[in-house]
This record gives C-alpha cells, sequence and structure tokens, in this order.
C-alpha cells in the first residue's frame, strides 16, 4: 500500500485504510463543543482524544490524505504550523534589553 493518493476505479483514495478515511470525515464533519467531539471520537472510533490527535497529525503528512480531503488536509496544516510558530516565538520571563 503507497501513499500516491491515485485512486482506483470506483473513485477510492489509494494508500488510506478505513480508519484514515474514518478519521478525515469525522474532523471534516465535527462541529459543537470539545465535549460533544470527544464522545463521538471514543464512540465512533474507539481512540483517546490524545490517540485521535497523534494519528490525525500524521495523517495530514501524507499525500493520499491530501487527496482524499484537500480543503481540510490544508487548513489543518495552516492551524498546526501557526500553533508550532505560536509556541516557538513564546517568551517566557521578562524582556531582554
Amino acid at each position: 500500500m503507497g501513499d500516491s493518493g491515485t485512486t482506483d476505479d470506483n473513485g477510492t483514495v489509494i494508500g488510506l485504510s478505513e480508519r484514515d478515511r474514518a478519521i478525515l470525515d469525522l474532523e471534516q464533519s465535527a462541529t459543537g463543543s470539545t465535549r460533544h467531539k470527544e464522545a463521538v471520537i471514543r464512540r465512533e472510533l474507539g481512540l483517546s482524544t490524545a490517540r485521535y490527535q497523534q494519528l490525525l497529525n500524521a495523517l495530514i503528512e501524507r499525500p493520499a490524505a491530501l487527496a482524499y480531503a484537500p480543503m481540510l488536509v490544508g487548513r489543518l496544516i495552516r492551524l498546526r504550523d501557526a500553533r508550532t510558530l505560536a509556541r516557538t516565538t513564546r517568551s517566557f520571563g521578562p524582556p531582554t534589553r
């Protein structure tokens, strides 16, 4: 199984497991409160929230995920990069002069 992001004759993206597609679909449709989303993650996928985030972060790096849900993956990468930048530019302690 490769991460080429190509599709088969049925239009299914090759390189994504059913669980990978379920994670992306859940993330796409997730609206409402954080508690509700956590409950859906546990009920539908059988994952803890931390494990779900780990899998999602790894998944958005794969070309097959970009081919499957380009708008979602692009948005998630932008959000992650913005959080990373905010974390790296954060200053702890008094400003230096």
